[in-house]
């Protein structure tokens, strides 16, 4: 009988090549929208005035509020102006981020990088995704240097760690629903000349709220807007999450502002991210 016996593969023969698998959809949207917020981070730290413009008008304003009109403030039911306004200030800056948001997709779009983005063999939903994670990071980099700042005059959460984080956690809530305001308005805008006129829209809208005011100190029409403002609600969430005075005027609103505070937020994202979405895709066509 003769032995059968396997052929010893030659170290000259060629190596059979590995066979990849292709990678899912849903992998390449991940990586892709890792790509951007790698990207847009990057830009942030290179131009660090964005920063510094956005955090500079809310901490003078705690200086000329706080500490210029401070003493002729008073709060309804009584507490320290200076812990009731700092709420507000948090909230502002959450709200005035959303410019800042509009204006990068308006430069984007305005130096051909959108139109480089679309031409790639990349997932289309990797540019709109990416900039709003980068835009979180960047609120949560601008809530820790306010929140800093807020300590060093004194303010600080009464109500424990526990609320207050989830203090915090409605106020990068309102950002998120914004930033997808802020995405759609700048692929709608024409250049970044334009979006600098967004600061006309915003500035009304934080002071007919209840940042620095109680609404049951305006007049009554006043007041009941002030009152149904989507950022008061987080207003009035976040100052009884951090143990501040409320000032609250007993309505029902006042007395559901968490609920107001997640459903606005929620509410705007479910209108303005499916909006953001189709007018990326519909660039150029």
């Amino acid at each position: 009988m003769t032995a059968v016996t396997n052929p010893t593969p030659s170290p000259l023969a060629p190596t059979p090549p590995v066979v990849q698998l292709p990678r899912s959809r849903a992998y390449w949207a991940v990586a892709d929208c890792l790509t951007i917020v790698r990207r847009d981070l990057i830009h942030r730290v290179r131009e660090p005035a964005g920063i510094v413009w956005q955090l500079a008008f809310p901490i003078v304003s705690v200086l000329l509020y706080g500490y210029v009109f401070g003493s002729a403030m008073t709060v309804p039911g009584g507490g320290d102006y200076q812990e009731f306004l700092m709420p507000g200030m948090f909230v502002m800056t959450m709200a005035f981020g959303f410019m800042n948001t509009a204006t990068a997709v308006v430069s984007d779009k305005a130096k051909g990088v959108t139109d480089r983005f679309r031409s790639m063999p990349m997932a289309p939903s990797a540019v709109v995704t990416g900039r709003g994670i980068a835009d979180i990071i960047g609120a949560c980099i601008d809530l820790v240097i306010l929140g800093l700042c807020a300590l060093a005059i004194g303010w600080s959460p009464d109500d424990g760690p526990v609320a207050a984080v989830a203090g915090f956690a409605l106020l990068l809530l309102l950002r998120f629903a914004l930033l997808w305001v802020g995405v759609f308005l700048g692929l709608l805008i024409p250049s970044v000349e334009t979006a600098g006129n967004l600061y006309a829209l915003v500035f009304p809208l934080t002071m007919i709220s209840n940042v620095f005011v109680a609404p049951s100190l305006m007049p009554d029409w006043l007041g009941a807007i002030a009152t149904w403002n989507p950022l008061s609600a987080t207003v009035t969430a976040t100052r009884d999450l951090f143990g501040n005075p409320v000032a609250s005027g007993g309505g029902w609103a006042d007395d559901h502002a968490t609920l107001l505070a997640v459903g606005w937020p929620l509410l705007l994202t479910a209108i303005f991210l499916p909006l953001a979405v189709r007018r990326f895709q519909r660039l150029s066509r």
